[in-house]
């Protein structure tokens, strides 16, 4: 493998990494500003436009360790945000469900966090957006296949 190559990469990853990061700490200060932190953020995203879900797939939906996501339904719960609903046919499953306060909350927060994104992308045009989308899936999908 040539030298130049290996700069490349290690290039790119520095990168992208920086740019996660810029993005991910202004989505974080948006989130502590409305009182959430990003997971609690991403099962409220996850209920609000897919509707219930099983508590046991939450996790996996959302990139979290299932361990975890007890604790985050618990203080939505608290704050009425999601209520839980037990499964009629299989005690063993319970759903989460977004609540009416909780709709209204994310019916507010969800547009402006939209807004927010969109301005964060705004150096990008639309056809570098697509290119972006596309080399990344790409590079994503091509990295679980590789075994490490």
């Amino acid at each position: 493998m040539k030298s130049e190559e290996l700069t490349q990469s290690l290039k790119l990853f520095i990168v992208l990494s920086r740019a996660y990061k810029s993005l991910h700490e202004c989505t974080n200060h948006f989130f502590q500003e409305n009182g959430l932190n990003p997971t609690e953020f991403a099962v409220l995203e996850l209920l609000f436009h897919k509707g219930r879900q099983p508590l046991q797939k939450i996790g996996n939906k959302i990139l979290l360790a299932s361990g975890s996501i007890t604790y985050v339904i618990d203080k939505l719960e608290k704050r009425g945000f999601i209520h839980r609903v037990s499964c009629p046919s299989d005690r063993r499953v319970t759903f989460a469900e977004i609540s009416p306060e909780g709709e209204a909350f994310m019916a507010q927060l969800f547009p402006e966090h939209e807004k927010q994104l969109h301005e964060m992308m705004s150096a990008l045009n639309s056809d570098e957006k697509e290119q972006a989308i596309v080399l990344l899936k790409k590079l994503g999908l091509s990295i679980k296949d590789l075994s490490y």
